[in-house]
């Protein structure tokens, strides 16, 4: 496959960059689980009562809207996370490969344990539905912290600009990760909302992160 030319603004090295295709088939990926979601928001065809019939009816189904909404949002985080760690990705392998595969596996599964969220979150299953949320992330933050290592170790699939403080940055968000995330599948057991209100937290924690790391970035 032959490498694409890097013309990069941060000030690292211009290198030959050699994952165009990888990166594409995971934005599809990205894209196609991300939409997904909306599949879960349904509209009530036995409504009794008219207007008024019909609010009650689309109140009833909050449960679709925040699990909609969390789930829609980690999943563009994560995508953004994804891209931003490509940035400092010069070529892939077989392990940085499976890793990835791994990776976008666990993403085409959200959607199913969203749904059982809208099904199950005002129901006697709320914990176990809650639950199997939460271990998805949990293997999401394995596998995000797989790729990183196959990227990082001994730089071998890094660019050779990118700054020694921007991969213990990484390495250190990834590895937060693992312990909150099974944290809240833990709190399932305790309060399904606490579960929903953890993995809603860490999205913004997320998207907080990578905003800083940006920033952090064109400012060195």
């Amino acid at each position: 496959m032959q490498g694409v030319a890097l013309v990069d603004h941060t000030g690292m090295k211009d290198e030959e960059k050699d994952t165009g295709r990888i990166e594409a088939f995971s934005d599809g990926v990205f894209a196609i689980a991300i939409t997904l979601l909306a599949l879960e928001l349904k509209i009530p065809h036995t409504v009794e009562g008219g207007e008024e019939g019909l609010v009650r009816a689309l109140v009833s189904q909050w449960p679709s809207y925040l699990s909609f909404v969390t789930s829609f949002c980690t999943i563009l985080i994560m995508w953004g996370n994804h891209h931003e760690m490509f940035r400092h990705v010069r070529r892939v392998n077989t392990g940085f490969m499976v890793s990835n595969g791994f990776l976008l596996m666990l993403v085409t599964v959200v959607p199913f344990t969203t749904a059982l969220i809208s099904d199950y979150l005002n129901k006697v299953g709320a914990v176990v539905a809650c639950a199997v949320y939460g271990g998805v992330f949990v293997l999401i933050s394995i596998a995000y912290n797989l790729l990183w290592y196959a990227a990082a170790k001994d730089r071998a699939l890094l660019r050779s600009g990118v700054p020694e403080q921007v991969i213990r940055k990484f390495t250190r968000n990834y590895r937060i990760g693992f312990p909150l995330y099974l944290l809240a599948t833990v709190a399932a057991f305790v309060s399904p909302f606490v579960t929903i209100g953890i993995c809603t937290a860490l999205w913004v924690f997320w998207a907080f992160t990578m905003r800083r790391g940006e920033a952090g970035i064109h400012s060195s």
